[in-house]
């Protein structure tokens, strides 16, 4: 886990998102936070649906974001 966040920082995840233009408007969504909920928790987790993602990504953020809002 640290290799990989060292490798991709945040800030590093953030620059390559937005030239990549995966975050359309300014929000909750912290682009970092869902990289690293996919790659650790559910990616590796048991739960593989969208609500585990989320729930994955809440666990992890600043900020939780409801459903319809992270759909």
């Amino acid at each position: 886990m640290r290799r990989l966040t060292t490798l991709f920082p945040s800030e590093f995840l953030e620059e390559h998102a937005e030239e990549l233009g995966v975050v359309e408007r300014e929000g909750k969504l912290q682009v970092p936070v869902l990289v690293w909920a996919l790659v650790f928790g559910f990616a590796a987790g048991e739960s593989r649906t969208l609500a585990g993602f989320r729930r994955s990504y809440n666990s992890t953020a600043d900020e939780t974001i409801s459903p319809g809002g992270f759909y």
